[in-house]
């Protein structure tokens, strides 16, 4: 954390090669003497991932006015000498955690690409092989452990579960990661067909979860929409949810996504 002296060389050009997170301050800010505290203890635990700065408004007002700044604490995130992410206010802590894990640019990014376009081109062993190095650096990384857990779905839920627990709402991938619980909790439950409501539908309930476990996801949409016609309240909503997750899982574009939306549609209004 520093004073900045020349703001385009300790911010501007510094942010070309790590983030800069600015905070613009007052000496007779309350709500200033609260945040940069936390700030500073955010900084300290950072790992080097980005670097405080702090404007003081007072004695910088030219620059406080170029960027807008009309309430303080102002906290802005510069990356390649531009302000990508901002917030205002004090903070608490945590919340400012929250922030910071939204904001900061993945480190990552390059490596999950490419991870990424190995699965998608059938090379699971080299993608898993990426993911988990980048877990091993950053075991906090929500996008490298949804992907590795997709791999893991039909060949070891077990494994995909553990690597999907613990994302929580905030997570840009909680949807993602709920996608995959969903599926495993149906995978979980697929030899007890006691653990199913009695109902006309449940040995076809139970037939639809068996073909989504062996892939043959034709099949599983054909037959989970077919119970969402005769009753959409099954098992919780079950069949509705067991459809987007399979369209989550296959992607908007795949040709099995595109075949069934309209009879999936169509069912939820019957």
């Amino acid at each position: 954390m520093k004073q900045i002296t020349d703001f385009t060389k300790d911010v501007l050009e510094r942010s070309s090669t790590l983030p800069v997170l600015v905070d613009f301050w007052a000496a007779w800010c309350g709500p200033c003497r609260v945040l940069g505290p936390v700030l500073e203890r955010l900084e300290a635990r950072s790992g080097g991932r980005w670097v405080l700065a702090k404007v003081d408004t007072d004695a910088h007002q030219d620059i406080a006015a170029q960027y807008g700044i009309r309430g303080i604490p102002n906290v802005k995130l510069f990356v390649d000498g531009k302000v990508v992410h901002e917030f205002t206010g004090a903070l608490p802590e945590r919340a400012v955690e929250k922030w910071l894990d939204k904001a900061l640019p993945n480190p990552h990014s390059g490596m999950l690409q490419e991870a990424e376009s190995l699965l998608r081109g059938g090379d699971p062993a080299r993608g898993r092989a990426l993911l988990r190095e980048i877990l091993t650096a950053d075991p906090g990384n929500d996008h490298a452990r949804v992907l590795l857990s997709r791999t893991y779905l039909f060949e070891n839920p077990a494994r995909a579960s553990e690597l999907v627990a613990g994302i929580e709402e905030h997570s840009d991938h909680y949807t993602d990661a709920e996608v995959l619980k969903t599926v495993i909790g149906l995978f979980d439950r697929a030899g007890r067909p006691e653990s199913f409501p009695e109902d006309n539908v449940r040995e076809r309930y139970c037939e639809a979860i068996e073909e989504l476990r062996c892939q043959n996801f034709d099949a599983a949409l054909e037959k989970f929409i077919a119970v969402l016609k005769e009753n959409r309240q099954y098992d919780g909503d079950g069949s509705r949810r067991a459809v987007i997750a399979i369209f989550k899982i296959l992607g908007d574009e795949h040709p099995l996504t595109l075949r069934h939306r309209r009879g999936f549609s169509s069912a939820l209004f019957v």
